[in-house]
């Protein structure tokens, strides 16, 4: 059974994997010094906005996801989210992990008074955009534009 959970410092090793071997479509970064990125998730850990989920099977973690919650001053100050980097360890796909991950991260969103949540995805492929809709995602409500700093 998957036991999803905030990320721990702990964690560093297996999310190195993670994102280094299995975020396939496009790779987060260039490689670094694990000591350097227990630094980073440290940093992430202690930001109450910043929400880095992991699901864990036997103690191993197999999938995960970002959510950032910021708020809004158009809406009082009410938040909305953005979610990135939903990835499973490809030994692990097609078993549910990343939905049930994506549904606890918006239950935070929800319980954080968001009132929507961004998905941002760099995969085309049809498989993963339908997967998005089935999760409740809808791409034709509002255009994403990028520009790489």
């Amino acid at each position: 059974m998957l036991n999803i959970r905030e990320a721990l410092p702990r964690d560093v090793n297996d999310l190195y994997e993670l994102y280094m071997e299995h975020l396939t479509q496009y790779p987060t970064t260039e490689p670094q010094d694990i000591a350097k990125w227990a630094d980073l998730l440290a940093n992430l850990i202690a930001n109450q906005d910043y929400h880095l989920l992991v699901g864990e099977i036997d103690g191993k973690v197999v999938s995960s996801v970002t959510l950032a919650v910021i708020r809004n001053l158009t809406h009082n100050l009410r938040p909305y989210s953005v979610m990135e980097n939903v990835v499973t360890h490809s030994d692990y796909r097609n078993k549910g992990y990343a939905s049930a991950i994506i549904e606890t991260a918006s239950e935070i969103a929800r319980q954080s008074k968001c009132y929507k949540i961004m998905l941002m995805t760099g995969s085309k492929r049809e498989s993963t955009l339908r997967f998005y809709e089935r999760c409740g995602f809808n791409m034709n409500d509002k255009t994403a534009f990028l520009k790489r700093l």
